[in-house]
């Protein structure tokens, strides 16, 4: 509650003049949350990142990176890096998840393609992070340490875990070796906001410079909602014929690039 206190009077400072009601917009798996202030004619997003826990400076400067390649991103109207408080620009209520039930999907996704390309046609190496082997080897191991044991409450055997880290390896020899270009990390229907221009992009601060196919299959393998996959092969060859027109790293040939695609795919033990 100190927190929500402190954040509600940092809020009122930058509008000493204007009331509004602050609520919870939502949360994610780190220890920000956000809330929607209200104004009469407008509303914006408070964040709070408390700076013991969350560091606040990826997220302003992604945010003015992907503004560069000219996708909808929140613009970040002030800061107090000291408290972990940003202000930010409202991209409204409307997921993809929860308008795709009722919305063509072909038009969705297409914008969504679009905003990548326009991300990656400005990845520039030195400017992120990169994605390298210790950061997605930590990652896929999640699935060893966490989904397994905590949410199947299954076991590996010692022949299973090897197997497994096997399998590991050759999916990481095989992502590592594709050009690289700006990843968001978590491209899906959960952080794409239904908005105009379409879509509103959310949760960019944990950006890397990594595999070129990684957002392309966050985006159509999503954990949220699932495509059938003659769906998936014409997003693919969409997404790949663009990509090649804009010049981005692609392979010539597409049988080539889906199997890159694909190569993210770890087979159940």
């Amino acid at each position: 509650m100190e927190r929500l206190e402190l954040l509600h009077g940092w809020v009122a400072g930058q509008f000493p003049d204007q009331g509004f009601e602050l609520a919870p917009a939502s949360a994610d798996a780190s220890f920000r949350r956000y809330f929607r202030a209200s104004f009469a004619d407008r509303a914006l997003i408070a964040m709070d990142a408390p700076p013991k826990l969350e560091d606040c400076r990826p997220f302003i400067r992604v945010a003015q990176l992907f503004a560069e390649a000219g996708v909808n991103v929140p613009r970040v109207l002030a800061h107090d890096l000291e408290q972990g408080f940003l202000l930010l620009t409202d991209l409204g209520h409307a997921t993809y998840l929860e308008v795709l039930a009722s919305d063509a999907p072909d038009a969705l996704y297409l914008d969504a393609i679009d905003a990548l390309i326009r991300i990656q046609s400005i990845s520039r190496e030195g400017v992120l992070a990169g994605y390298d082997e210790a950061l997605l080897l930590r990652e896929m191991r999640l699935f060893r340490d966490w989904y397994l044991p905590k949410h199947l409450q299954k076991t590996l055997s010692a022949a299973q875990s090897s197997a497994l880290e096997a399998s590991f390896a050759v999916i990481m020899r095989n992502n590592l070796a594709q050009p690289k270009v700006f990843v968001h990390r978590d491209y899906h229907s959960r952080n794409l906001m239904m908005t105009t221009p379409n879509p509103g992009i959310l949760d960019f601060q944990d950006a890397v410079y990594g595999p070129i196919t990684y957002d392309l299959v966050s985006l159509l393998k999503d954990a949220y909602i699932a495509w059938d996959e003659e769906q998936v092969l014409d997003w693919s060859v969409r997404y790949w014929e663009k990509a090649r027109r804009t010049g981005l790293p692609v392979a010539a040939d597409f049988a080539v690039f889906y199997r890159d695609f694909d190569g993210w795919v770890c087979s159940a033990i």
